[in-house]
């Protein structure tokens, strides 16, 4: 049987730009999408390369337990050997910030501060010890800015919590963290294939966005630099890295949390300190940004995988 390449998913959408290269470049491949399925452990898997775009925000398209099964099928292929990259760890920090947040800061990257809490009145208590004003909440496995909203004060926290606009985190957990202004009005997210720096996209925030700018890229796909959907070119510009220290750490970290693929989003303040909060292991690309700088990274991607199936 001939080696292939598989890619484990659940939105198709995400899917098939990736897909479109592969093909380019006469590449085998397999699609598994893991909304539902069944694991027979008593098998073994079939020979070839595994690649793992499972998402945080999979319940938000119905597929509640995507996330769930594909941990049993990462395990499942790793038990057998099987090469696997964004396996079982990287997907347990693609499912918790907090996770994310904790090994960021042991590889000496900054974070925001950030109190963890379940409950409504747990929430009110959190941002309390946050002891900072303005504040945001957002949720502990998220994706798409879900949960995201800004607070100037505890009396707005507490009307939120108490109106129908509130949404329940589908783990429960939900973070209280202070709000990071970036004088420019702009995140970077820092794109990496095989572990390695590929470039950084500037994602600009200033248009109609009034929640948080350190989230800008994941409120919906307004924001999101998904795909190679045509966005607007000023809105997302492939620029060099001007944080050479800062990348460096973010690979030591991904190194040690066997993390192969990921865009990481930092911000930067007003006296130049950056802050990371958001590790996306199903990252996305975009197609205009790409365009003018000349790389792409669905085909990067591709050619990865491809040299790891031939290796």
């Amino acid at each position: 049987m001939t080696k292939k390449i598989y890619v484990l998913h659940e939105n198709n959408e995400w899917t098939i730009h990736l897909e479109k290269r592969l093909q380019e470049l006469s590449l085998p491949y397999e699609l598994w999408h893991l909304d539902e399925g069944t694991v027979n452990l008593n098998e073994a898997p079939p020979e070839g390369v595994f690649y793992s775009r499972m998402s945080a925000s999979s319940h938000t398209r119905d597929h509640r337990y995507a996330p769930e099964l594909t941990g049993a099928v990462l395990a499942w292929l790793e038990f057998h050997g099987r090469t696997v990259f964004n396996g079982t760890e990287a997907l347990t920090y693609e499912l918790s910030k907090v996770k994310q947040y904790l090994q960021l800061e042991r590889f000496g990257i900054t974070t925001p501060k950030t109190v963890v809490a379940v409950g409504k009145a747990r929430i009110v208590e959190a941002a309390k010890q946050l002891h900072t004003v303005p504040f945001i909440t957002k949720h502990n496995r998220a994706g798409k800015g879900l949960g995201v909203q800004l607070f100037y004060s505890i009396e707005a926290l507490e009307e939120y919590l108490a109106s129908d606009r509130f949404e329940e985190p589908v783990d429960g957990i939900t973070l209280v963290q202070e709000y990071i202004k970036s004088p420019e009005q702009f995140i970077t997210r820092a794109e990496f294939i095989g572990g390695k720096y590929m470039y950084s996209v500037r994602v600009d925030t200033s248009e109609g966005f009034e929640l948080c700018p350190a989230d800008a890229c994941q409120i919906g796909d307004l924001f999101c630099p998904v795909g190679e959907a045509p966005k607007s070119n000023m809105k997302f510009q492939v620029v060099e890295n001007t944080y050479p220290e800062l990348i460096a750490k973010f690979e030591q970290f991904l190194a040690a949390s066997k993390i192969d693929v990921a865009g990481i989003e930092f911000i930067v303040d007003a006296e130049g300190k950056t802050y990371a909060y958001d590790v996306n292991t199903n990252t996305n690309y975009n197609a205009d940004a790409e365009s003018i700088h000349g790389t792409y990274g669905m085909l990067e991607l591709a050619k990865f995988l491809g040299a790891q199936l031939n290796k």
